[in-house]
């Protein structure tokens, strides 16, 4: 019996999903466990694996695709099963374009490989897939002149392939870098002339192969995948629409050390993970915020929006680009389970399963580059929220005690702040805060 695959809804924002990479073809056979195609959400990227066993009889998107979410992907079931009543609507899904059947244009000349003349019914507004794009590019083929078989007329690889194979409606740029270039045809006539049968290779292949004489391959372009998209527009509009501003401290870590040590001497007894110096940081943070509720806080436009609670972001590097997921109300939470949460999280936006519902609705951030050695940095605001902490590595620095100079662990903070709802001042007083509470750690928490 035909099963389809639909597009799951990765949290109740989320609306529709794009296909980032397809693990199979249609055609192949599928157990159940294997991975079908990989999607992203704006924030975070997803396996979809199979839950049947079969062939799959059809594939609806191509990947590129934004697919709305519980819409069919795919078809799973027994060869030859009619698959119709699963289509999405409006999908118009045709076999791919077989290079024996493509229509083929006049034959060009031998001595002129340019692109023949086509109808003037090139379209601006064009409905393309990011790769069908991508491939057009590489071909050097006019988009314009595609005409589309995927969903709702939207163009996608094969029509693009369709559209080279014809040997028509190629860029001005890869006309000129084709023209004079019927030296990549090879010869079967007699004397290596070139014949009519030779004309049968694809003309964008020609383009394709002039234009790598004449400019040699220099460099490689790699389409951005969504989520770097995502984080790429962010990091713009958050440096473009607020007043950034950062202040520099750092304190004495050697409470804090101590401390960690013992509950890493004693975790196996007392039952704990391995809490992190960060987990401490984040632990100090949780309980500092409440008293300065402005970088507690949403700058929206003429408003902002004090949080009750401290949402906690926690900066996550993983293989797809960076996340920030939220410890919500992290103020009412342990130290240990911040420490077990914040790790639950990491291993969720690592492995691509964080829910995009844990992702938004944070009321500040704390990003750590310290096990890098970086020393001091400038963190970049994740907008709205007003405020964020960077926390650097532990460097020795000298101070006087009793007439002496001695040295001591000094871990640094970057504390970045919206100065349209931050004075200096206040930011600076939280800082001050922050690391009075975590030079005399014990004591925060007995409160």
């Amino acid at each position: 019996m035909a099963t389809p695959v639909i597009m799951p809804r990765q949290g109740q924002s989320v609306e529709s999903c794009i296909i980032a990479k397809w693990h199979k073809k249609k055609g192949d056979q599928i157990n159940v466990g294997d991975q079908l195609f990989t999607y992203e959400t704006d924030k975070a990227t997803f396996d979809e694996e199979a839950t049947v066993a079969g062939t799959l009889l059809e594939v609806f998107f191509e990947e590129g695709d934004d697919v709305e979410c519980l819409l069919n992907v795919c078809v799973i079931g027994e060869a030859g099963e009619d698959v119709s009543a699963f289509r999405p609507a409006g999908d118009d899904v045709a076999a791919p374009v077989a290079a024996e059947t493509a229509p083929q244009a006049a034959a060009p000349a031998a001595t002129e490989v340019v692109a023949a003349k086509v109808s003037d019914t090139a379209k601006d507004n064009l409905f393309i897939s990011p790769r069908a794009k991508n491939h057009a590019e590489k071909l050097g083929v006019d988009t314009r002149f595609a005409e589309g078989s995927g969903p709702n007329g939207r163009v996608i690889e094969r029509d693009i392939e369709a559209l080279a194979q014809s040997g028509v409606a190629f860029t001005k740029a890869a006309q000129t870098a084709a023209a004079g270039s019927s030296d990549k045809f090879e010869g079967t006539g007699i004397g290596g002339r070139v014949t009519t049968g030779d004309l049968k290779k694809p003309v964008a292949q020609a383009v394709a192969e002039a234009m790598n004489a004449q400019e040699g391959v220099a460099y490689t372009d790699v389409p951005l995948t969504n989520i770097r998209k995502v984080i790429s527009k962010a990091m713009h509009n958050s440096l473009a629409s607020t007043a950034q501003l950062t202040l520099n401290t750092s304190f004495d870590a050697t409470e804090i050390m101590a401390y960690r040590k013992k509950l890493k001497a004693n975790a196996e007894k007392l039952g704990l993970g391995n809490i992190t110096l960060n987990d401490i940081v984040l632990y100090a943070v949780s309980r500092t915020l409440l008293a300065h509720q402005d970088l507690n806080a949403n700058m929206l436009d003429d408003k902002m929006r004090i949080f009750n609670h401290v949402n906690l972001g926690v900066a996550v590097d993983t293989p797809r680009g960076l996340m920030v997921p939220n410890i919500f109300c992290a103020e009412l939470k342990s130290l240990a389970e911040i420490s077990a949460e914040t790790k639950d999280l990491a291993k969720a936006c690592q492995g691509g399963t964080i829910s995009p519902d844990l992702l938004s609705g944070g009321s500040f951030t704390v990003t750590n580059l310290g096990s890098f050695g970086i020393e001091s940095f400038t963190p970049v605001l994740n907008a709205p929220q007003t405020g964020i902490l960077g926390v650097d590595t532990i460097v020795q620095k000298a101070k006087e005690v009793d007439g002496e100079i001695v040295f001591y662990p000094a871990m640094g903070l970057s504390l970045t702040f919206d100065h349209r709802a931050v004075d200096g001042a206040p930011a600076a007083k939280f800082l001050q805060d922050l690391k009075a509470n975590l030079e005399n750690f014990s004591v925060l928490l007995a409160k």
